[in-house]
């Protein structure tokens, strides 16, 4: 364990953060990362959960960025422990392995409000995009329910490159006719998404539409979460490969660090899977999947914008209501991070507002109207 406050990095309202992680390396590549965001700022770096619990007796974070393979008590036991005496928004850097990927989803279970990947080796643009992560799902974690809420106190973010969808396809055209199809769901959902779908689909029949779902996760997570939730489900939900047709009572969840696509076929619809640059500071991104929904499906589709921090779908969402889509924000009471739902409806992008344990019942009487006007 080697305490560190920092006070060159972040102002006193800069959100503290302890870093805990048994390899003395990564703790000094994660110390440098949240040190360059001049709203983070590292509280103490521990190597394992006991010299943590230590360091949190005197000096308390806002944050934790926990490694779960650590040496005596296991990161999943130590959240636990932290969810039960003391609760503080937790967020799992996890290395990509399958027993990495099955421990991250117990730790969300047991209230981590995001899995992000440890960085590795790569080229500079790898280390920029993982910086960003890290750091976004760092601000993301300090503003859920019952942590303190930043409000912009702690300086301005530093700002990168943010692109839109319109780097992986164009603009719905308003004067293109859809035709009358099968009803279809697109959702879109970041921090403290995984909870809440987990609430929306177990809840859904087997006949439910087809749903097309990004959620801001790492690459080799989405596949083990998409396990979990079928085995949980009465609709079947599975990664999406590029190609995969979407029928009813599926799911289809976008793969990590790549983008997912909706794409009409005489015959209903089938999803393209694609690598390419990050859009609205994420891949997969809620705004490419909303714009392919619209110039796919039109008023054949809903959209749902769940909790997360940031603006990801806001934009497209409005897009999909435009193109005559049903479009639905999470409301505030329900939203772990009401940032990507408020953003929404700050845009005029949403029909409506609802509590999380409506929506299930929203998408089948959504599905129940459309399909009546398909035999009409």
């Amino acid at each position: 364990m080697i305490p560190h406050p920092n006070p060159a990095s972040g102002g006193p309202t800069a959100v503290k953060v302890l870093i805990v992680d048994d390899s003395t390396s990564a703790r000094a590549m994660l110390r440098a990362i949240v040190e360059s965001d001049p709203a983070l700022r590292v509280s103490g770096l521990a190597a394992d959960a006991y010299a943590a619990a230590k360091l949190m007796q005197t000096d308390l974070p806002d944050v934790i960025l926990l490694d779960l393979e650590l040496p005596g008590m296991d990161g999943v036991t130590f959240l636990k422990k932290i969810m039960a005496q003391r609760p503080i928004p937790v967020v799992v850097c996890s290395g990509l392995t399958a027993r990495g990927s099955e421990q991250s989803l117990a730790a969300l279970e047991a209230g981590a409000v995001e899995v992000i990947l440890k960085p590795g080796a790569g080229d500079a643009q790898a280390r920029a995009e993982a910086q960003l992560r890290i750091c976004d799902a760092l601000r993301a974690a300090s503003q859920t329910r019952g942590a303190r809420a930043l409000a912009g106190a702690a300086g301005p973010r530093p700002q990168a490159a943010k692109l839109t969808a319109d780097e992986m396809l164009p603009p719905p055209n308003p004067a293109r006719v859809v035709p009358v199809t099968e009803p279809v769901v697109c959702i879109g959902s970041s921090t403290g998404g995984t909870e809440a779908l987990r609430a929306i689909l177990t809840a859904l029949p087997p006949d439910a539409p087809g749903i097309c779902i990004v959620q801001h996760m790492p690459a080799g997570f989405t596949a083990a979460f998409a396990r979990r939730l079928d085995g949980l489900c009465q609709v079947k939900v599975s990664e999406a490969v590029d190609g995969a047709v979407l029928r009813q009572g599926e799911v289809l969840i976008a793969p990590g660090d790549q983008h997912m696509m909706l794409r009409r076929l005489p015959s209903g619809y089938r999803v393209t899977v694609a690598t390419g640059p990050y859009v609205s500071r994420h891949r997969p991104s809620v705004d490419v999947l909303f714009r392919s929904g619209a110039t796919a499906a039109g008023r054949n589709a809903m959209g749902l914008i769940l909790t997360g921090m940031g603006d990801d779908g806001a934009r497209c969402l409005g897009e999909m209501r435009a193109a005559g889509a049903m479009t639905v924000a999470q409301d505030e009471a329900s939203s772990v991070v009401y940032g990507m739902p408020r953003e929404a409806v700050r845009m005029g992008s949403v029909t409506q507002s609802m509590a999380l344990d409506r929506m299930a019942a929203a998408i089948m009487g959504f599905a129940r109207r459309h399909r009546a006007e398909v035999q009409a």
